[in-house]
């Protein structure tokens, strides 16, 4: 089949690009699916798609946020949640023969903040040290090199 001219479309008027039609027909296949959402900022959503749109914006029902430390876990309910399709980094059907099957166990949402806390305040004493050690080898931080 011969090429269209420059002047045409590649596809004809009204039709999706053929590249849409990978992501379009995966999104469309998770349609009222059970998923969970990996957001770049780290947060794990678990809900239903009921739709999304051509930016890969989703609308899910039934979310709840999954909050992971250490060997427990807990859920803090969401409701209807959007999110922006740039913030997704992943996302998967979740099987729902071996959802019951968690390696985690489950814990008061006390319980999960109060050591995610712990564990941040020892990230940041960590990287204290760490930046502390640099600026006596004489390497500067990037607050430093930049000015701010």
């Amino acid at each position: 089949m011969d090429a269209p001219p420059p002047h045409m479309p590649a596809h004809p008027p009204g039709s999706l690009p053929p590249q849409m039609f990978t992501t379009a027909s995966q999104l469309l296949d998770l349609t009222d699916k059970k998923l969970l959402v990996s957001l770049r900022d780290g947060r794990k959503l678990i809900g239903v798609l009921r739709t999304w749109d051509q930016y890969a914006n989703l609308v899910l029902q039934g979310t709840v946020e999954r909050i992971i430390v250490e060997d427990m876990y807990c859920d803090i309910p969401r409701g209807v949640y959007i999110v922006r399709g740039e913030n997704v980094l992943l996302l998967g059907e979740i099987d729902l023969d071996k959802e019951d099957y968690f390696p985690y166990r489950p814990a008061p949402i006390k319980q999960v903040f109060d050591r995610q806390l712990e564990l941040q305040k020892e990230k940041k004493r960590k990287e204290k040290i760490h930046k502390h050690k640099l600026l006596q080898l004489g390497f500067e931080t990037e607050a430093e090199v930049t000015g701010l």
